[in-house]
């Protein structure tokens, strides 16, 4: 056999090799989907059942912008009322789009269909004193449960909240804490597919480096925490995880998604074409396209990349046994 050829075969081996350890090619191709048709602070990003990316501040800070399946260019879907600006956003699966505003302080939800939004949870209402210091990212569990977190960037320190829905459709929050220690700035934050553990990417703590961590929930409290790694360099945003538990995280600045096996095991990170990733969302027909909001200067914009296995969000907007 030529040697050529040989060498051939060795890296086709070595490639489905990779490919079954790690559940993506080694250097999954990333593309630029759309223009920089967003500002500087694109964030969310959201995938409904019909396959529509929303993202946030599309032309102007405030606006959600969406764009559908196989487009490259997004539309204007609504803006944010008063000057709220969106940052993380999610889905339920009843429809409902939940967006995180950290200018003013609160929560807000689309009802499906709806381009008008409502306030669904805003700490002040159950107790005056009370508030978001600056809600960013959002997790959503299968019975509609949110956790967000809330960065207090000015003096190095965060919060979690879990929001729950109660029977009469009104939010109702609670803080949750982990005995007396305290918290670097929340930023990105997700659930496991069995819901049993919480990713919180902490971007700044006061050793001044990044780190993710992974809570176990019990009855909705976090009970153990386990550091899964503290980077040296660079932020940690926005993070998904896949329908089997392999965490997906964006790292602005380093340019790149990095990722990290169900137990917690760092796998190689992929790098992406543009620096400044903010967050991450899963989409596409099989949910297995990976589509990232980028902001590179006065612009934002989306890139996408394609990985082997559905998005944990994905799935959960479906009925059971359809992913």
């Amino acid at each position: 056999m030529a040697i050529h050829a040989r060498s051939k075969i060795a890296l086709t081996i070595l490639t489905v090799l990779v490919t079954c350890v790690l559940g993506f090619a080694a250097e999954p191709a990333s593309r630029l989907l759309t223009g920089g048709e967003y500002t500087k602070r694109i964030e969310g990003p959201a995938v409904d059942v019909s396959g529509v990316l929303y993202a946030m501040n599309f032309g102007h800070d405030g606006v959600i912008g969406k764009l559908g399946p196989g487009a490259t260019s997004s539309v204007p879907f609504a803006p944010l009322p008063n000057g709220s600006i969106g940052s993380g956003a999610r889905f339920d699966r009843a429809g409902r789009l939940y967006v995180a505003d950290f200018k003013a302080h609160k929560v807000h939800v689309f009802e499906p269909g709806q381009t008008v939004s409502s306030v669904y949870f805003d700490p002040r209402t159950d107790d005056p004193t009370g508030k978001f210091d600056q809600p960013n990212d959002l997790a959503m569990a299968a019975d509609g449960t949110i956790y967000a977190s809330d960065p207090k960037r000015s003096d190095g320190t965060g919060r979690i909240w879990r929001i729950t829905r109660g029977a009469d459709g009104k939010a109702h929050g609670e803080l949750l804490t982990f005995g007396n220690q305290p918290m670097g700035v929340t930023n990105g934050i997700e659930l496991s597919p069995d819901e049993a553990t919480l990713y919180v990417g902490e971007s700044r703590t006061s050793s001044k480096r990044a780190r993710l961590l992974a809570y176990r929930l019990q009855d909705g409290k976090l009970v153990e925490r386990r550091l899964l790694k503290t980077f040296d360099r660079f932020d940690l945003d926005g993070m998904r995880t896949d329908i089997d538990g392999k965490l997906f995280a964006a790292r602005p600045d380093a340019g790149t998604v990095a990722v990290f096996a169900p137990d917690g095991t760092p796998l190689p990170e992929i790098r992406l074409l543009k620096k400044g990733p903010t967050n991450l969302a899963f989409g596409g027909p099989d949910g297995k396209t990976v589509f990232v909001t980028q902001s590179e200067g006065e612009h934002g914009f989306i890139e996408t990349f394609s990985v082997d296995r559905p998005g944990r969000e994905f799935c959960l907007l479906r009925p059971p046994g359809s992913c």
